[in-house]
């Protein structure tokens, strides 16, 4: 199981990766947004598989962390328990939160390049009905 879960410092060079391709403002060329829309169903997919690694990341964290802590965790109230633990998985979190974020963000621009696509062919049958 562990030599498919991507290493923790590879999920976020990736998510780097990932977040500079989202941050490109292509041009309206079908033929771009055609491409940009492959790699971005790509991206998609990995962007899940990189969530999944994160928060496998975190559980063996709060694993670990509740066992270490468990004296001083049963002394806390449940709600002040809860932001203790989080806040000893705040890079797994971090990394949780920017696997999720990418994720809609390639999910909407997706929507975007299906909008330009069919714009551009709504256009290409009108000029043809026309001529």
């Amino acid at each position: 199981m562990q030599n498919i879960i991507t290493s923790f410092d590879e999920i976020e060079s990736e998510l780097q990766i990932i977040q500079e391709f989202t941050e490109i403002t292509p041009s309206e060329d079908v033929n771009e947004i055609v491409q940009r829309g492959n790699d971005l169903i790509a991206y998609l997919a990995r962007t899940t598989k990189l969530l999944a690694d994160s928060k496998y990341y975190k559980d063996n964290k709060l694993n670990s962390t509740f066992i270490d802590e468990i004296r001083k965790i049963s002394q806390l109230s449940p709600s002040v328990a809860n932001k203790y633990v989080d806040s000893l998985c705040k890079e797994e979190n971090y990394l949780i939160n920017w696997s999720e974020r990418l994720n809609r963000t390639v999910t909407h621009q997706i929507d975007w390049c299906r909008t330009i696509v069919s714009k551009n062919k709504a256009e290409m049958q009108n000029l043809n009905f026309k001529g």
